[in-house]
Parts: C-alpha cells; structure tokens; sequence
C-alpha cells in the first residue's frame, strides 16, 4: 500500500535545491515519488508503507536539505500504569511518517515527532490501543495540574459514593467474622441469605457506579488483548463478585466447603482504588504548582492605546507594535521597549535579584514582571509563546515531560509486567486446587484474586516521570531551567565542570584599575589616544577605556584608517601617527618590541599600546569577582568536581584569579573560537559541563556534556545550553547539581520500592506464607497495599519541593 506524506523542508535556496532534494528522496527504497516545490518549501512523498520515515530524514540530511519535522502534543486519557506507555507509545509509532514518541505517566501526555502525519492519525492510533487522545492546545494556559486537579474531584466523588455503598457490606460480612455474636444477630433476625442478598446488591452497586470508569476501560483493555491495571482489577473484583453471585443464586453447583461470599472484597477492592487514585491525582496537582506559579503570573488583559484611544483589552488580541500603558502596580503583559515614562520594575521573578530595576525610555521591560510606583508606556516587541515568560514556561514543561535514560529500562520491564502477573495469578489458582487444603476452590479464588489485585505497575510507571515533573519544578524556583530534560542525570556524571571568566564568574564590568607608561607620553595623553580607537570598538575592554576616558573629561580624536583584529585588538591612525592597541600576541605578532614590558606584570587583564611601532603604555583591567564566585568553586570542589576556568586572558592575570577563587586548573589565552577544543581536551578525564554567557561561548556550550548557560533573566532563549540559570549568579550552578543529585536520589528511592513492593508482596499475596504460618492475604488488604503503593510514590517524589533548601 502506497503512503503519502507532505512536509517541510529547509535549505532550498534555489530551484536546483528543489532536484538535489528531490532526487535524494527518490533514491530512498521504496518511495514511488517525490515532488519538492521551492515556492512552499513542501516535499510531497509517496512510498510503500513499510518504509521508514527516518531513512527520508536521513535521505534530505545527506544533501544538506534537512526535514522539518512537528512536534504535536496530545492528552492520552485512561492511562492507569506503566505498561499503558509501551502499549500508547507502539499504537504512535504505527503511522506513517512517525519518527518517535514518548508517553509520560505523570503527565498524562504523549509527545509526537512526526514527518507531516495528521493529528486525526494519531489519534485513531491512540484509539486503537484502547485508549483515548485529544490534541493539546498548546498555550501557556495548559498544563496537567489542571487535569489532575480535574481528576482529584471525580475520583473524591466516586470515592465517596463507594465508601458509603461498601460501608455496610464491609460491616455484614467481616462484622460477622470478627464478632460471632454479631452473626448470630444476623441469622435470627434477617438471616444469612438475605444478608448476601443485600451484599449483593450493594456491591453491584459499587461496581456499576463508582467503579463503572474502572470496569469499561479495563473490558475494553481485555477484549483488546492489551491488559492494564484497570484489567487486573477487573479480573479481581470480577471473580470475587461472580463467584460469590454463584454462590448465593445456585449454590448446588459447588461443593458445601466452598459456599463462602467475597462480595465485601468486590467491594473494597473497588472502593480502595478510587480511594489511592484520588489521593494520587491531588498529590499529582500539586507537582505542577511550579507552572501554575510561573503562567499566573500573566495577566489576562492589558492597556493598549489604539486609534489614540485607550482600551483594556485581553492579552491575546495584542499585535506587534502596539503601544501599552501600565500603571502603577500592574504586571507587564508581554515584552517590549519603553517609548515613554519613568518607572521601577521588581524582576525578581527572571533574575532572583530583590531590588528593583528602573526603567526609563529605552530599557527593555519582560512580561510577567512588576510596575511599581510610576508609569510607562512601551511598545510590544514579543508577544504569546515569543516572550520571555512563555519560553520559560515552555523549558519547564519540557524538562518536566522529559524521559531520562533510566526509564528506557522501567519501560521494557512494565511492558511485560502485567502478563507477568496474568501468568502468576492463573498458576497461582492452579497451583491451590491441586495442591492446597479443603475448601481449596476458595483458597484458590482468594489466592489469585490477591495475586491480580497487589501487583502495581502503576508505581513503576510514576517512579521516574514524578520525580522530573517536581524536580525540574523546583529548579524552575530556583532560577535553574532544565532546557534539555536528561540533563537532570547527566550532571550526575560531571567530573569536570569548566568556567568562562568574563561576566560568569565576574561582574562582566571592567574597569581601569592602572596605566603604566613605556615611552615619553604622559598618562592623559595616553589615555586620549586609547580611547579615541577604542570607542571604535565594542569589546568590554574597550569600553573600559573609553568609559574612564570620559570619566576624566578627556576628549577624544578623530581616526583613520580603522582596523580590528579577531580576539587581538584594533588599530588606527590619529593626526599621522600609527597606534595599536590589543594583547601581547598581537603586538608582538606586528613586531613591537615588548622587552620593557616584561618587566611589568599586570595584576589584572592587560591591555597594551604601542605609538608608532614602539610600547608606549600599559592599561591593566580588572574585572571584579561576583559575590558568590568563590562559594561556588568551594562548594563544587567539596563535591569531588575538579574546576577549571577557561579565558582569553593571558596565563598571568587568569592565574591571579585562579588563586582568590581556588581554581583547580585554567586554561589562559585562549580565543572565542579555541573554548569548545579546550572543552574536547577536557573531556579525556570525564564528562565536562561548561558555565558560559550563553552568547558568545555557544560553540563551547554545545561541545560540552551539560551545557549552563548564566543568562540575564531575559537570554532565555539559548539553543545551545542545557541548562539556563536565570540570573547571574554563579551559585545557581550548585543548585543544579543538588537538584540533579536529589532528583536521582528520588528516582531511585521510588523505584526500589516500585520493584521491591512487587518482588516481596506478590509471593506473599500467592500464599507463599500459608504453609508455615496459615496467613492468606485478603484481597481487600492487597488493595490497601497496591493504592498505597502508588500514593507512596507520589508523595515521596513531592519531598523534592523542598529541595535546594539551606
């Protein structure tokens, strides 16, 4: 059968583009077609349907015509365990064009990468594994605490419900065990035929209205062939029901040893469920208190000026452009850059910092932050999903929804998990009608039901997924953004973890701390000449000059013949006079003579000046170290993490800093272009993480195993990093990695008891206690155990809120 799929590709420059990209796809086995339109940027592909969308990614790769591929969200409803992820993931890889999907438990959501597969595809897929999907509004408005909010209520409600239809059931059956006056009472008054009567009827109840959600999905898991959680109860509370139906209507088809009713374990088995998933679904809501914070604090509706009138209006309808008022007190709606007015915005929540940042005309204001005193206007320069806050929202989000290596294991093991437990219950049955004592058949059925009833894979689904969705939240407090999920184990690995120096682990505001002079020039006439070429320049250094220059109202001159060079330094002519500017190396390089500079060893960066071919002066820079600097390199190294500064200064003035920070290692003198090999050096010892701006260090921050970049509060948006740290504080890289180490630890603390519960109950529950001691566990109290299972879970991964915490 024939497919077809349309969908986007890059890099077509030319219609030439359109053949090479054409004639790679048709060059694919199996496609029949390719037809690439430069116009639209499409590719419209026919292939068999065993051909692999990946060898068409793979295929447009080689020509450099990469496939743009989406990515679609949808809310997978009815998942109960973890073994529903392998079956919903399977179901999403079945459609044409589908390169991956990855299902979270935790969230409840699935997310497709897909070449052009229409969403009605996907989610007939979804249908088809006995589960539904809808297509997720992907806003900053969605996210699944509100389901799970949702889901906390009509569990409660049906919780409830059942508690008060099984309380009497649970009272006229185990009433009569534990006080046999009670049974007494019962046979003399209404007997014990009309008291199963009523059993019966109140447990029908329980199953056909509270439980009604468990028992359809779990039919229409059975008569897929695909058992979950929901089958397993089915299975249970169904035998213990229908057993103990047949029992009271014809009780001449079993043997007199075995007549006992189970309606009460029907019944509170059913009553149990609903009881953990509620406690469940109220825990899962509070996971995603982080994002519910961060999307409140977006407010609904903004002050625009249109057609020189002002109007609130809702923050959806606002366009590029548009000019917004915001009064004293309101919080910015989107990002823009103020036209007019005077005024003071708290941005603690970006960057951490107390105070409050004035703005004037000109500065840069972000959505989410707070007005205080004045008032101002700005123009919208980045609305919706473009804005600060909503990138934030969406790094969070991912992180959240992130799949980390170690569940890849999870998965293959829950996949098998609930045949497993079909396969044990059904030996475990047999096992007691041909080997256990009189009444066996009763034995038998409480055995099995046991079996069916205590085994939760819903605990080894929630182990990992959990933990994320509250650790990656956390960080979110912290000003630490997980960009890329799996950093959260990777940091874990770190041995080395590598510094930029300009503005990560100073101030990235230099200053000029001293001017040493070589030839006859006096010290104004030597900062006159400096400045005049470097207010050429944008280089910090440069700026430095510059600034101090003006700072002592030295003027500056006009130039000619301007020059830069790349990680060395400038030069110009100035009235007929030839003056360079830059590091040793340049100079050198131009066949200056630095023998007198020798003699002088800068505290701090050195910026050096030659007049004519000769060495005329020396301007020492210091950049200052950031209050936290220090604490950081402390800390990290108590870790066991060797640190490292990698700079473009020379050897001498990287070492001075090296020595008041307790570096272990610097690597000095090295260009923009040289940090990422410096990085792959490293990385010969072990696995590096990178600190950078996130601007200039890009190269440096993809080459490294993790990479961190320390933004400003609004450079959020870096590709290249895997972990963003809001504000500028060196410290929040400590806080990743003690979130990273607590999140692991969670993870691994949840599964140990997810294997562990299973691994020593479920022996138990079989009857692996009868022979030496006559225990056989009740399925009522293997409920317990399985919705504490899974509730246990849930609230040790929410210790991790708390984590990061002095």
């Amino acid at each position: 059968m024939t497919t077809r799929l349309t969908f986007p590709v890059t890099g077509l420059n030319c219609a030439s583009c359109s053949v090479r990209a054409e004639t790679a796809l048709s060059s694919v086995v199996g496609v029949s077609d390719a037809q690439v339109n430069f116009a639209t940027g499409q590719a419209d592909v026919f292939f068999e349907a065993n051909t692999e969308a990946q060898t068409l990614v793979d295929a447009l790769e080689a020509v450099g015509k990469p496939a743009q591929p989406a990515t679609t969200r949808f809310d997978i409803h009815g998942m109960s365990c973890a073994s529903c992820i392998s079956r919903v993931e399977a179901a999403l890889l079945k459609p044409a064009g589908v390169l991956s999907a990855d299902v979270n438990l935790a969230t409840g959501q699935a997310v497709v990468l897909a070449l052009g597969t229409p969403s009605s595809a996907l989610i007939l897929a979804v249908q088809d594994s006995g589960k539904n999907a809808t297509l997720v509004d992907d806003t900053a408005t969605s996210h699944p605490s509100v389901s799970h909010t949702d889901d906390a209520a009509s569990n409660k409600r049906a919780f409830i419900i059942a508690a008060l239809l099984t309380f009497p059931v649970f009272i006229f059956e185990m009433g009569g065990h534990a006080f046999p006056a009670f049974q007494h009472w019962i046979s003399s008054t209404i007997g014990i035929q009309s008291s199963w009567m009523v059993q019966f009827a109140l447990t029908a109840l329980v199953l056909c209205i509270p439980g009604r959600a468990i028992w359809t999905a779990g039919l229409k898991a059975l008569r897929t062939w695909q058992p979950d959680m929901n089958a397993l109860v089915v299975l249970g509370s169904g035998a213990a029901f229908f057993y103990s139906t047949l029992v009271l209507f014809e009780p001449n088809l079993l043997p007199q040893s075995a007549r006992n009713v189970y309606f009460e374990a029907a019944a509170v088995i059913i009553t149990l469920i609903l009881a953990g998933r509620w406690m469940e679904a109220r825990a899962k809501g509070r996971t995603g208190a982080a994002i519910a914070r961060l999307i409140a604090l977006r407010p609904n509706s903004a002050t625009v000026e249109r057609d020189g009138t002002r109007q609130e209006i809702a923050i959806e309808s606002l366009t590029l452009g548009d000019i917004i008022h915001v009064r004293p007190g309101e919080r910015i709606a989107v990002d823009g850059i103020v036209t007019s007015g005077d005024s003071w915005v708290d941005e603690s929540m970006l960057t951490g910092e107390p105070l409050a940042v004035q703005k004037t005309t000109g500065a840069h204001v972000t959505a989410g932050t707070v007005n205080s005193t004045g008032s101002f206007a700005f123009k919208a320069h980045a609305i919706g999903a473009d804005t600060v806050l909503s990138q934030i929202i969406e790094m969070v989000q991912k992180a959240q929804g992130a799949r980390l290596p170690v569940q890849n294991l999870v998965n293959r093991v829950t996949a098998w998990f609930v045949p497993a437990v079909l396969a044990l219950a059904a030996l475990t049955i047999l096992a007691w009608l041909f080997l256990g004592p009189d009444p066996a058949l009763s034995h038998a059925l409480v055995a099995g039901v046991a079996v069916l009833i205590i085994a939760c894979p819903c605990a080894m689904g929630l182990a990992t997924p959990m933990s994320i969705m509250v650790g990656a939240g956390r960080a979110a407090e912290l000003g630490v953004l997980f960009a890329k999920g799996a950093a959260l184990q990777e940091l874990q690995g770190i041995k080395t973890v590598a510094f930029d120096k300009t503005g990560t682990l100073t101030q990235g505001k230099p200053s000029v701390t001293g001017i040493h002079l070589f030839d006859t020039l006096d010290e104004q006439s030597a900062l006159a000449l400096a400045a005049s070429v470097e207010v050429n320049s944008e280089h910090p250094l440069a700026q430095a000059i510059v600034a101090h220059a003006h700072a002592r109202d030295i003027p500056v001159a006009p130039t000619e013949a301007f020059e830069s060079a790349t990680g060395g330094g400038v030069s110009a002519m100035i009235d007929g006079k030839s003056v360079l500017i830059g590091n040793r190396a340049l100079l050198a390089a131009k066949g200056v003579d630095l023998d007198a500079h020798d003699a002088t060893r800068a505290k701090g960066t050195e910026i050096l000046m030659a007049l004519d071919g000769k060495l005329a002066a020396q301007f020492e820079i210091s950049d200052p170290l950031k209050d936290t600097a220090e604490a950081t390199i402390t800390a990290l190294k108590k870790s066991g993490i060797q640190t490292v500064m990698i700079t473009g200064d020379t050897h001498l003035t990287a070492q001075s800093v090296a020595d008041k920070l307790g570096l272990d290692h610097v690597i000095a003198g090295v260009l923009p272009g040289g940090k990422a090999d410096a990085i792959r050096a490293l990385q010969y010892d072990g696995p590096v993480a990178f600190v950078g701006d996130g601007i200039n260090d890009a190269p440096a921050l993809a080459s490294a195993n993790v990479g961190i970049a320390i933004g400003t509060g609004t450079d959020v948006a870096i590709e290249a990093a895997d972990v963003v740290l809001l504000a500028g504080d060196p410290n929040a890289v400590v806080a990743a990695f003690d979130i990273s180490s607590a999140t692991l630890r969670n993870i691994r603390q949840n599964l140990f008891w997810a294997f562990g519960y299973n691994a020593l109950l479920i022996p138990v529950a079989a009857g692996a206690l009868y022979p030496m001691f006559g225990l056989l566990l009740s399925p009522a109290l293997a409920a317990l155990a399985m919705a504490f299972s899974s509730v246990f879970v849930v609230s040790n991964a929410l210790r991790l809120r708390r984590a990061g915490c002095a």
